[in-house]
Formats: C-alpha cells, structure tokens, sequence
C-alpha cells in the first residue's frame, strides 16, 4: 500500500511539474532572468507549491503518528550553519546554470532529456560526495 501510494504521489508530482512547465529549463532561467525578460510564472508555482505544503504540516502536525507509519521524522536542526549555507549556495549555482531542481531534473531525465540526465548525473555525484565527506 505504502509503494502505492508513493507511486500516485511521484505519478501527480510529475504531471504537475510537467502541466506547469517546470520540466522546461528555459522556465527556470527565465524566472532568475530578473533584469531581462523575466518569467514569473515559476513563483506562482512555488507559491503553489509553499500553499499546499503548509495545509499538509498543519494537519500533520495534529496527527499523533502518520497514516502509513509509526511516527513522524520531523527535522531536528533549526539554525542556519555553514553546511546549510554551502549547500543553498550549490544548490543555487547549479538551479541556475542547469535551469533544474531535482523534482523538475528526474522528470526531464526520465523523458530522455539529455541536459537532464547530465544535471541528475552530476546530483548524484554531489550527494555522494557529500555522504563521503560526512563521514570524515
């Protein structure tokens, strides 16, 4: 059950990205082209997005455990450190050369994307090298 419904969830997740053109690195970068032909469509979508997400955590959060679990995994760290910091700016550097995030990135690399298969490519190298220098 629970694969199933994590299956609908990836299914809808992508269909969304893709109805709102967020598969489309031309989107992105259009959206971070603020002194130029800037798009904002992308911020309508993230405002979607933080909307949507912020009813879920409310319900969640008066939830003793969740529907399919036995408890929540709920973040423990709240401060801003400079691991939190590296990694936005990364995060960011590669949002807007590659014009993907990862949702948006597995979705096109799924179809073939060949920009997106790289940019998937080198996010899993990142997440590796990260998991390699945590451990040190």
């Amino acid at each position: 059950m629970k694969a199933l419904l994590a299956l609908i969830a990836g299914l809808v997740f992508g269909v969304g990205l893709g109805v709102s053109g967020m598969t489309q690195p031309t989107k992105v970068v259009g959206f971070l082209d603020v002194a130029g032909a800037w798009d904002p469509s992308l911020a309508f979508v993230m405002a979607g997005a933080i909307g949507v997400h912020a009813v879920g955590v409310w319900l969640a959060k008066r939830r003793t455990a969740p529907i399919l679990g036995d408890s929540f995994a709920w973040p423990t760290q709240t401060g801003v450190d400079r691991t939190l910091v590296l990694g936005a700016g990364v995060f960011g550097v590669g949002w807007g050369l590659g014009g993907f995030c990862p949702g948006p990135g597995l979705v096109g690399a799924a179809s073939g994307n060949l920009g997106a298969l790289a940019f998937v490519a080198a996010m899993a190298a990142g997440m590796i090298a990260r998991n390699a220098t945590q451990r040190s």
